[in-house]
């Protein structure tokens, strides 16, 4: 009876052996064909890849460009020391013409730069930046089969910093233009382009996000912000998606190096169609203007007008004969919607109004005293100088500064007289201009060195500062002046 009851275990456990073995055997199968579908996955996700590349690659163009510059063989601190001596006409009277030295030529120099292209026609139109052939003497394009061609500069903007140039050639390949609106945070994309002249270098990434503005780089911003890695030379070149269309032109990086350091902008490509399309028909871009002065609204300003949420764009001017007074719009009304779509923030509705062609009729869905308003809005053109001023009030910002007319009224008031500068109206708590002293009531005379007596004055002053990123400013409190000198970040 032992014997048979062991026999009997003997068998039990054998076959839990086996059926262990092939329980094993049968996961270890399981396991090895998971790792081959995720193999097989990644090498076609691989190959899609290298599939968009090889299809996208044949359209990006190097560009080359030179401008020639002038400089002086001596710099001003080693000047010729007879120089005053020789021009003096006493010495001309008493030796004669013959004996002055000749007056030494500037001496000029080639600065060579490069960047990046992609072709958007068959005849030969590449979109670029501005800031790659903007002031270039000579473009130089090479083609990714080789060919070199000289092209020539069909037309810049420089608030968007999109340029359209050309190339004597046909059928060549075409760059396909996506819809940057239908592009998703998190989507893959491919830099494509020329980084410090390694032709046809292709980096990998995704969106990172979407209508990033008030980064300082141009004047109308609405980049798409991705980690696909963008250096010196990348300028111009296509950020692509995988179905191999450009949605944006690589522009700039953020960085403290100089280098790639994970964060690159691409002007959206629905934006750079617009700008391109002019450039082609007219060679200049012509911008819509709805003669508003906006502004973002907070938590506290949706409080004080009664809003639920802080989204839309707030007037708190309105210009005199322009469209929105035409139609209707006040100051204190929000805007919330624009041909039936939401706006967001104060820089999409600019840039909304400004890619729109003047004499278009658009419809405004406007918030006033808690009633929904629908105003029809034909746009006009943007006056010359409008910009201009956009980019001050932003520095002034920045700054932390507001400032007015002095009027009659305001000089006996504050005892000054009228035309002599321009009014501190508002100064914000913590800002750059509160840091230095400055306040309300304190009067500015000059600006970067340049008296001034009126806002346009005060404005045209002021645009320097845009390129050197400081403002000096001679400040009167009373009977007592003083300079103060800011940086705008």
């Amino acid at each position: 009876m032992k014997f048979k009851k062991a026999r009997c275990f003997l068998h039990v456990l054998t076959l839990l052996t086996v059926s262990t073995l092939v329980a094993a055997h049968i996961c270890a199968a399981k396991q090895q064909s998971e790792i081959d579908d995720d193999i097989a996955l990644l090498d076609r996700t691989a190959k899609a890849f290298a599939a968009v590349v090889n299809k996208a690659k044949p359209a990006v163009v190097f560009v080359q460009v030179e401008k020639t510059i002038e400089k002086s063989r001596a710099s001003a601190q080693f000047q010729d020391p007879f120089e005053f001596f020789f021009n003096d006409p006493f010495f001309e009277h008493f030796f004669g013409p013959q004996l002055r030295p000749k007056r030494r030529r500037p001496q000029k120099f080639k600065q060579r730069g490069q960047g990046s292209g992609f072709i958007i026609s068959k005849d030969g139109y590449i979109l670029t930046n501005n800031h790659v052939v903007g002031e270039a003497d000579v473009i130089k394009v090479k083609l990714a089969d080789g060919r070199q061609f000289k092209a020539k500069l069909v037309g810049t903007d420089p608030q968007s910093d999109v340029a359209v140039i050309k190339i004597d050639a046909d059928n060549l390949p075409v760059m396909p233009l996506g819809d940057s609106d239908k592009l998703e945070v998190g989507e893959w994309v491919i830099a494509i382009g020329n980084p410090f002249g390694l032709t046809q270098t292709v980096t990998v990434g995704v969106v990172s996000a979407k209508g990033r503005s008030r980064i300082g780089i141009n004047d109308y911003e609405d980049f798409i912000q991705t980690d696909a890695a963008i250096n010196p030379g990348n300028s111009g070149g296509p950020l692509v998606n995988i179905h191999g269309e450009a949605i944006g032109i690589n522009t700039a990086i953020f960085s403290r190096s100089g280098g790639y350091m994970g964060i690159g902008f691409a002007i959206p490509i629905n934006m750079a169609r617009a700008i391109e399309q002019q450039l082609i028909k007219q060679g200049k871009v012509v911008r819509g203007w709805l003669g508003v002065v906006i502004q973002d609204i907070d938590e506290d300003l949706a409080k004080s007008f009664g809003l639920k949420d802080t989204e839309g764009a707030l007037i708190a001017e309105v210009s005199k004969g322009s469209p929105a007074e035409k139609a209707g719009l006040k100051e204190g009304d929000v805007i919330k919607k624009l041909n039936g779509r939401k706006i967001e923030s104060v820089d999409e509705l600019r840039n909304r109004i400004a890619l729109t062609r003047p004499g278009t009729k658009i419809e405004l869905e406007v918030l006033r005293n808690g009633k929904r308003k629908t105003l029809d809005v034909t746009i006009g053109e943007q006056p010359s100088g409008a910009m201009q001023a956009i980019s001050q009030n932003e520095m002034l910002k920045k700054l932390g500064l507001g400032v007015q007319e002095l009027t009659a009224e305001l000089a006996d008031q504050f005892g000054y007289q009228e035309g002599q500068g321009v009014l501190i109206s508002e100064v914000e708590p913590g800002s750059p201009a509160a840091q230095v002293g400055m306040r309300p009531g304190q009067l500015i005379e000059e600006v970067n060195r340049k008296h001034v007596h009126n806002m346009d004055e005060f404005l045209e002053a002021l645009s320097v500062s845009k390129r050197t990123k400081r403002v000096l400013f001679k400040i009167r409190d009373g009977k007592f002046s003083r300079y103060v000198a800011l940086s705008i970040k």
